[in-house]
């Protein structure tokens, strides 16, 4: 994923040397609807994304990301990491052990700050780039009545609730990500556009629970505004 990034925006810089677009406002803000999927959990979120940015220069902004999702998936014991799979095995046998399936409801918020490299070379698209790295905070709540097989479920549940981070029927975890992100706006005039952003990031909630860390996936589409004084160079 580094070498991916560093790639991304040597290319990224090398194209914008042939600025094309006339005018570049000061300020740029974003607002749009968000989807982040976490494959490893099989856990699909929906909700919005704001951006704030400043633009320093043509082709670099700094600015801050807030995102908040919320989704539904159900864990299962292969999720866990090895030592609980081995204390649910044998507090309830290896065949409901392997059968469990809890159901949760996430709520995901993420906080990013850094900069942006932007290629303003085209008259109608701009291209950008940027780490990804910020905080995110996650919220769940286990339906332990929903959970197969039952009754097992309920007592997996209970035994999980003893685990660490998981105190309560609704426990929160807050960490780090990092990654990559990139994407494009539609210049539909020069103080409108529509923006289409993507992050690739690496996350490791929930460690004392989770086998192992997730990579995920968030798009990011809507408007952007761009206002303020011209940027010249």
């Amino acid at each position: 994923m580094k070498k991916l990034f560093v790639a991304a925006l040597l290319l990224t810089l090398s194209v914008c040397a042939y600025a094309q677009q006339d005018y570049v406002g000061r300020y740029d803000v974003f607002t749009g609807f968000s989807y982040l999927d976490s494959p490893k959990l099989n856990l699909q979120q929906r909700g919005f994304n704001t951006q704030i940015g400043v633009n320093v220069r043509r082709w670099l902004a700094l600015g801050v990301d807030y995102s908040i999702q919320e989704g539904r998936a159900s864990l299962v014991a292969t999720d866990l990491k090895p030592a609980l799979q081995s204390e649910l095995t044998g507090l309830v046998g290896p065949t409901i052990t392997a059968a469990l399936t809890v159901p949760f409801d996430a709520t995901t918020q993420t906080f990013t700050a850094g900069p942006q490299l932007a290629c303003r070379h085209f008259k109608k698209v701009t291209l950008f780039a940027h780490p990804s790295i910020g905080a995110i905070h996650e919220n769940i709540s286990l339906n332990a009545t929903q959970g197969s097989p039952q009754p097992y479920a309920s007592l997996i549940v209970g035994a999980l609730l003893q685990q660490g981070t998981l105190h309560t029927t609704k426990p929160n975890d807050t960490t780090y990500f990092y990654g990559l992100g990139g994407g494009a706006d539609y210049n539909v005039t020069k103080h409108f556009h529509l923006r289409a952003d993507v992050e690739f990031v690496h996350v490791f909630l929930y460690s004392d629970l989770l086998a192992s860390a997730r990579n995920s996936v968030r798009l990011s589409i809507g408007p952007a505004f761009n206002f303020g004084k011209n940027v010249s160079r």
